[in-house]
């Protein structure tokens, strides 16, 4: 309590009352997979466009990254973290000129083909000579057999064009300085690097300004990833020749808690131990949902995920068949995963609708046909199994039918239904932290109650609970009946919830039968 010394008015503030909690995101995905470049740190991308950028749109065949990707945003996605992963002896690429050593962001065989310059810088003092440096950088899928210097004007006809360039002018050595080096390349929040191809660092404490050169390839280390990956590579711990966190290891840290939906692109070379470690991320983290590809191979008819991942989770679903696609590079048709295409529909839903809503019966944006046609039998056969159908249907375009997760458990074989607990939960869990070390009294316990009861009445409101009113739809109990005079003694609070969620109309049953208009009285 303040202390009074003097007389007059004092003005307070002070706080009472629910505190309001806000839903949290439930649309940012993250795909984990091969890219032709790049970092390891999982990167936030909102378009196609910016993940070119930073991973590029150039890979081999059978690695469906870039295809996924695309898919994602064109169905409606707007946030994805795109995790790199590389085999562990990889190494980054690097060059040393003068007192720097300038080394390509992500480590394999890609880095060599990052093309360097450096140049004087633009700005001169009074006696003419440039006051700091120029970094020119390029980057070839696959380098000419002649290289020329992409920023001389008269190389501009020459093919073929770098796939990107970069271009750092008045570069300074200078700590003090705006332009110093390690501002301009180097976000000093995230402490990552700024540039798509390359990082700087210099090599003792004082390093002087480099004398401009020519051009050269980074002809150092490089070490291309070792084929083929396995799950080992995906979880990405730090382990034998492995220096940094990569994969799902990096998305348990407190940087990526956003992520609510986890993907990895098929096929992987170890698939069956990608998706049970997938699986087993999202259900230790509780908050995140997974979506798994069957083969392209596989008759949906035949597939049993239950049985061959094998998996019986309500944190993951399962999706078949494989879809037709134009090639966003070539613009040729190509089969690829549905999961890319799926996870920017549970977006867009999201967005539309809300969580509650089952992301199915909805239009695959950019699908022009399905690898494997299904009927109602085909699909009769696939549902109880908990294979999600994409299907063909006249008139209506291309469409996710099934909305199920891999849970034989009734109460969780919706993903609707998953997903919307844990928005509740997540949502709950970040906005009642204030809670921790308040005094655990009754005033306490009403004061939870009605800040979850907001929550969850504006829940209501929206449609993602099932109920006429507030009374069916949930209830919630803190007080003397859900905690023991032993548990306040060892500092617990023990809130109850109980919440009937909306399920889906997933067998829609109109039954007709002949009426005569005689009256049957």
């Amino acid at each position: 309590m303040p202390q009074y010394l003097t007389p007059g008015v004092y003005v307070e503030e002070i706080e009472r009352g629910p505190r309001p909690i806000e839903g949290v995101p439930t649309n940012t995905a993250a795909f984990l997979g091969e890219t032709e470049r790049g970092p390891l740190r999982p990167r936030l991308v909102t378009s196609y466009n910016e993940y070119i950028r930073w991973f590029g749109s150039v890979f081999a065949e059978g690695r469906y990254m870039p295809h996924a990707v695309a898919g994602f945003f064109t169905n409606g996605g707007s946030r994805v973290y795109a995790s790199r992963i590389v085999g562990d002896a990889a190494t980054a690429a690097f060059h040393v000129v003068g007192d720097f050593t300038i080394s390509a962001v992500g480590p394999g065989a890609w880095g060599k083909n990052v093309w360097v310059k450096i140049a004087p810088g633009s700005t001169t003092d009074a006696n003419k000579q440039p006051v700091g440096f120029r970094l020119q950088i390029a980057y070839w899928s696959q380098p000419p057999a002649a290289v020329f210097d992409p920023f001389d004007p008269k190389n501009r006809t020459k093919l073929p064009w770098p796939q990107w360039i970069e271009d750092y002018d008045d570069l300074q050595v200078d700590p003090l300085s705006s332009d110093y080096f390690d501002k301009r390349l180097r976000d000093t929040t995230t402490n990552q690097s700024v540039s798509a191809l390359i990082s700087v660092t210099a090599n003792n404490a004082n390093p002087g300004k480099p004398a401009p050169a020519a051009g050269v390839f980074l002809d150092q280390g490089g070490a291309p990833e070792a084929t083929p990956l396995s799950a080992v590579d995906f979880i990405g711990e730090k382990a034998n020749a492995r220096q940094e966190l990569q994969g799902l290891q990096q998305l348990e840290l407190d940087a990526f808690r956003e992520v609510s939906l986890v993907y990895a692109p098929y096929p992987h070379d170890d698939q069956t131990a990608v998706s049970i470690a997938i699986i087993d991320h999202c259900e230790r983290l509780r908050f995140r949902v997974a979506v798994i590809d069957c083969a392209h191979q596989d008759e949906p008819a035949d597939l049993d995920p239950r049985g061959t991942i094998p998996a019986d989770t309500s944190w993951a679903a399962f999706y078949a068949p494989w879809i037709v696609i134009s090639d966003p590079l070539s613009g040729a048709r190509k089969d690829v995963p549905p999961g890319g295409h799926v996870l920017g529909i549970y977006a867009r839903t999201d967005d539309q609708r809300g969580v509650f809503k089952a992301p199915a019966n909805e239009v695959v944006n950019g699908a022009l046909d399905v690898v494997r046609p299904i009927n109602d039998s085909t699909q009769g056969v696939m549902n109880p199994r908990g294979v999600n159908a994409i299907r063909r249907f006249p008139d209506r375009g291309i469409r996710v039918w099934g909305a199920r997760t891999l849970s034989s458990n009734g109460l969780w074989k919706y993903v609707s239904v998953r997903r919307l607990f844990a928005f509740l939960e997540h949502s709950i869990y970040i906005g009642t932290q204030w809670v921790v070390f308040e005094p655990n009294d009754d005033r306490l316990w009403a004061r939870v109650k009605d800040t979850i009861r907001l929550f969850l009445r504006s829940q209501w409101r929206q449609g993602a609970l099932f109920g006429r009113t507030e009374d069916e739809a949930f209830f919630i109990t803190c007080d003397r009946t859900t905690m023991s005079q032993d548990d306040i003694l060892n500092g617990r609070l023990i809130c109850e919830i109980g919440i009937a969620p909306v399920r889906p109309a997933e067998f829609v049953i109109f039954r007709v039968f002949q009426h005569t208009a005689e009256s049957q009285r």
